[in-house]
């Protein structure tokens, strides 16, 4: 959970639950939220701003999204 104690779903809108998401941590903790299927479609933005409220690349995911370290 981020340090002003709101909810990934607060701060990344549908991407906290996104299928194309990939949650990047760093060590001082800050979370960026790439979408993957901006790799294949240059309508998607890498980064999106965030909270990224309706998408049509949109597809929920099943279980938690954890984070990778880099």
């Amino acid at each position: 959970m981020p340090s002003d104690g709101r909810a990934p779903e607060e701060i990344a809108g549908l991407c906290a639950r996104c299928l194309h998401v990939h949650v990047i941590e760093n060590r001082r903790g800050s979370r960026f939220y790439r979408c993957r299927l901006a790799e294949v479609d240059p309508a998607f933005p890498r980064y999106p701003g965030l909270p990224v409220l309706s998408c049509r690349g949109y597809v929920p995911a099943e279980g938690v999204v954890t984070p990778s370290a880099e």
